[in-house]
Order: structure tokens, then C-alpha cells, then sequence
């Protein structure tokens, strides 16, 4: 396969997302949950860590386990999971690893001397006279946490916020002694959730989880997933602790905003901005394996406008490379960006071994992906669409697909749109090993997505693909 940056940014046998990325030095390390393939519930892996160098984002390196859900004395016997986590460099010059367990409302703390760990258990963030924060009164349940340090002051963001849970206001911040655990401030709610914000620049787009904060120059970016779950939303305000003032969708991952209908099932979202050697880029997630459980890290390239605006962006198969791909050379089937039905339904991830396609693997969960054999779409049936972009495609004259299964004069039909003209069809031949089948299609000069819809009858398997 060509060695391009791509999405997922992570090798295909790697679940890590709640993307939260910093730069640290000359590296970006990316923080986040640790899904596992075929997992029965979110975030059932230790925390890892993968980092890559700010100037070549395809290099990225794995650093391997940083924090055991164990580590935490809360949890010794593991049976609590570790939700999507936040990192800082404290003003000792140490790492502080902001994390909650599932199930219990207590934000806690690990610390290291290196971004890449390992972390040892720290503390429980709590107020002056030692109550857990998330104990006392006022206090907003504690998920999903994001800390700022700005200047002399340290800010903890924390909330999650079903619309069905009116006792919950929404995203809540606090100010953290120089200690980084104990609360100076009560907490304060700085962006409604979906029963408060009636009348409010965030209705129809309030807050339900993923805190997130960043600082861009002046101005400070509230990034959160909303109530739609599948979006990650942003709004800015001059100060740490607000006012905020809803900005827009930076991501959806199902692109909706961009188009009416999904083009991709559509799940929950989390993830944040962050400048790489110059650049703006968003950090997301998509679901793979026909579950909520298996998520993968996407990232994209975002303009910050001189006004402060992030215009939405669209999934792409480009992720870090930035830039349309070279157009020919041999492709993986799992980096398609648009995967969905002609016919909807698209809003469930959950889908078990029922007839829609998954993005999924053979090989068995490993945490350092030895054995691991590349990802591919299952259950291509009539109606699906795999999408792909972009490819700067020049002379290119014949396409070829790796697939496996069964076939009663199906093909994969291609296009440059989702609904767009036929350019030709490759056939699909019935084989229970993986095998290429080539067709001879001419693809007009230019920058174009590729989109293959399945025509004819049959279910297969789809690898990947080859431009000639």
C-alpha cells in the first residue's frame, strides 16, 4: 500500500478516539479514550499515547501504554472504564493527565515528567476542605475534562449533559490552585445544555459532552459535541470562563451540514483544534465495525478566518496529508470517508451482523498491532456507496478492487459524486478468498472523490482499490 497520510491517521488495528491533540516540543501527542475491537462498551483499553513529528504528520509513533485504568486507586480491580482524558504541561514543567472513571463523578489526576509517560496517579481534583469535586453541592457531573493554563490561572471545563437530565445546566468550569487539584472557585456553567438553551445563540446546537479548550491568540475556543451528537461544535469568548457565544459545526462525521443526508452512520463525536507547525487541524472520530464501540481517530486541515469563524469542514480519506492524493497506486477500502445507503436509515452505529456495510478486521485486538492485517468494508450490498477523497488524478485508464464473497452479476459502479454519472463498472467475481478484479475506466484529468456503489445482487468484501 502507498505509505500517503490518510484517515484514519492511526495504523487500521488502532482505536483511539476522543482526540485531544497538543504540541509539546517539536511533537504532537495525541490524548484520547482507547476503544477495542469488537468492545462491548466504550473505552475499554488502558490509555496509550501516539505521537508524530510537527512536520511530517504520516510518521506517527507509537508510545505505548501511558496509564493503566488501574493505576488509580479508585479502580484496582479494573472494573471501571476510562473516559476520554485532557493533558497540560503544569507550571512545574510537569505533564498533568486530567481523566474521570466511569461511574464515579470524581475528576482525577496523573502526572509525568515526559508528554509520552508513563503517568502515576496524582490526586482527585476537591475543594479546600478536601470534598471530591463532583461531591458537593453545585457541582456538575464530572466527564469528559479539558484544563487551560492561561498565564497565572488554571481552568478545569468538565460536563455531561443528556437532554432527558434537566438537573444538568451544561459545560461547567472552575479554577484550579497551583496544585492542579484543589478548586478555587464554585462552578459555573458557560454553555447550556439542550434545556437551557431555549432563546440562546446554542439552541439546536447545545452542549452535550466532549469539553474542550483552546486559546487562539486572544480568543478562547470552546470546542464540545452537541446535541446532536454527531458534530463538533465550537464557541468562542474573550475570557477563560466566558461569556461564550455559539461560533458553528466545525465536523460532523457524517458531514451533515454539508449535505442533507448522512454520508457516513453516524455516532458520537469528540475531539479538538490544534496549530501543527503552522497549521489548523480538527481531531474527530468515526465508528467502525458496526458499533459504537470501535471508534478510530480522523483528523482534517480548518481555516481560522480573520474574524475567528471556522467554516465546517468535510470528512476526507486526506486527513493529515492536507492535499489531494497521487492518484495512482494501490489503496486501503478502509479509508473511505463516506461509507451509507442509498436508502436510509443512517443514525445507528449498533448494527450487529445485519446487512449494512461496516468498515471492520479479522485479526483479534492487539495492543501493539502485531499480526494485524489491514481493515476492509463488509457486507457490500446492493445500494452501498464507498466514497474516497481526494485524488489528483491524471491518465488514469483502468481500476481495479480487491474483494472477496458472493456474486450474482454484481460490480462496484464508480463516479465522481455520490449520485453522479457512471464512468464504467468493475465487475465483481464470487470468490471466498481475496482476489482483483480490473475493469478498463477512464477518469478525467483533475482533482475528483472516487465513489464506488455496489450494482446487481450479492454480498462482499472490499480491500482495496487500484489506479492505473
Amino acid at each position: 500500500m502507498n505509505n500517503h497520510g490518510m484517515n484514519p491517521y492511526l495504523p487500521s488495528w488502532e482505536y483511539v478516539p476522543d482526540g485531544e491533540p497538543h504540541v509539546f516540543g517539536d511533537r504532537v501527542y495525541v490524548y484520547g479514550s482507547h476503544d477495542r475491537f469488537n468492545g462491548y462498551a466504550y473505552c475499554l483499553n488502558d490509555y496509550v499515547c501516539w505521537s508524530a513529528p510537527v512536520d511530517d504528520l504520516t510518521e506517527w509513533r507509537f508510545d505505548g501504554v501511558i496509564y493503566s485504568r488501574t493505576a488509580d486507586p479508585k479502580n484496582a480491580d479494573g472494573k471501571h472504564c476510562l473516559y476520554a482524558p485532557d493533558v497540560t504541561c503544569g507550571p512545574d514543567g510537569r505533564y498533568y493527565l486530567y481523566y474521570c472513571l466511569d461511574g464515579i463523578n470524581v475528576t482525577s489526576v496523573a502526572v509525568s515528567n515526559s508528554p509520552a509517560g508513563p503517568f502515576r496517579y496524582y490526586g482527585d481534583v476537591h475543594h479546600p476542605d478536601g470534598t471530591p469535586y463532583g461531591q458537593a453541592s453545585g457541582d456538575g457531573y464530572q466527564f469528559d475534562p479539558a484544563v487551560l493554563i492561561d498565564g497565572e490561572s488554571r481552568w478545569l471545563y468538565t460536563g455531561f449533559c443528556p437532554a432527558s437530565l434537566k438537573d444538568r445546566t451544561g459545560a461547567q468550569i472552575t479554577e484550579l490552585a497551583s496544585d492542579m487539584l484543589t478548586v478555587l472557585s464554585p462552578a459555573k456553567t458557560i454553555v447550556p445544555s439542550a434545556a437551557y438553551a431555549e432563546n440562546t445563540s446554542f439552541e439546536g446546537h447545545a452542549f452535550f459532552e466532549a469539553s474542550s479548550i483552546r486559546k487562539v491568540n486572544d480568543r478562547y475556543y470552546f470546542i464540545y459535541s452537541s446535541q446532536l451528537s454527531h458534530e463538533l461544535c465550537y464557541s468562542t469568548a474573550d475570557m477563560p470562563d466566558g461569556p461564550f457565544v455559539y461560533g458553528g459545526t466545525i465536523i460532523s462525521n457524517g458531514d451533515v451540514g454539508l449535505t442533507d443526508t448522512p454520508r457516513y452512520f453516524l455516532g458520537n463525536n469528540h475531539g479538538s483544534i490544534e496549530e501543527i507547525n503552522g497549521k489548523w487541524y480538527v481531531f474527530h472520530h468515526r465508528h467502525t465495525n458496526g458499533s459504537s464501540y470501535s471508534r478510530q481517530g480522523c483528523m482534517e486541515p480548518i481555516v481560522i478566518l480573520p474574524d475567528g469563524s471556522i467554516p465546517q469542514v468535510a470528512c476526507t480519506s486526506c486527513g493529515p496529508n492536507g492535499a489531494p492524493l497521487p492518484c495512482k497506486g494501490v489503496f486501503p477500502a478502509y479509508t473511505a470517508c463516506h461509507l451509507f445507503l442509498t436508502q436510509p436509515p443512517m443514525v445507528r452505529t449498533d448494527f450487529g451482523q445485519s446487512p449494512f456495510p461496516r468498515i471492520t478486521q479479522d485479526c483479534a485486538d492487539t495492543p501493539d498491532g502485531i499480526g494485524a492485517e489491514p481493515a476492509y468494508i463488509a457486507n457490500l450490498t446492493a445500494g452501498v456507496v464507498a466514497g474516497f477523497s481526494y485524488f489528483d488524478c491524471t491518465g488514469i485508464h483502468s481500476i481495479a478492487v480487491k474483494v472477496r464473497g458472493k456474486s450474482y452479476g454484481c460490480g462496484l459502479q464508480v463516479s465522481l459524486t455520490p449520485d453522479g454519472e457512471s464512468l464504467g463498472i468493475v465487475p465483481v467475481n464470487s470468490s471466498n478468498e481475496w482476489h482483483w478484479d480490473r475493469a478498463e475506466i477512464a477518469i478525467p484529468d483533475g482533482v475528483h472523490a472516487l465513489y464506488f456503489k455496489v450494482v446487481g445482487f450479492g454480498i462482499f468484501s472490499f480491500s482495496a482499490f487500484e489506479l492505473e
